[in-house]
């Protein structure tokens, strides 16, 4: 399963990068494969290893904010791993076609 995620703290002002680093260094030190952009974090493992990392990167944000908005989306497929990668691989390889 791939989860794209974003966590925003709410009633800290407009500069949020530090917030979002507590988030996005959870998901790095999960070990699991995963990939931040500008809008999202996605992160790639099995349904209960997945939402626990979601899970405790929300609750790093929750513990120095008063707020928090949490935005996700996720692709469910069992058996299926790599599709992180794979995914874009395949868009790329089209648009090189």
């Amino acid at each position: 399963m791939i989860v794209a995620f974003s966590v925003t703290p709410l009633g800290v002002g407009e500069e949020v990068g530090e917030y979002v680093a507590e988030a996005v260094r959870v998901v790095r030190e999960s070990g699991l494969p995963n990939r931040t952009d500008a809008m999202f974090t996605s992160i790639e493992g099995e349904w209960d290893e997945v939402m626990d990392v979601v899970k405790r990167a929300v609750a790093a944000v929750e513990a120095r904010a008063p707020r928090v908005s949490v935005v996700m989306k996720a692709d469910i497929r069992p058996g299926v791993t790599g599709g992180l990668t794979s995914k874009v691989e395949t868009v790329e390889r089209y648009l090189a076609g």
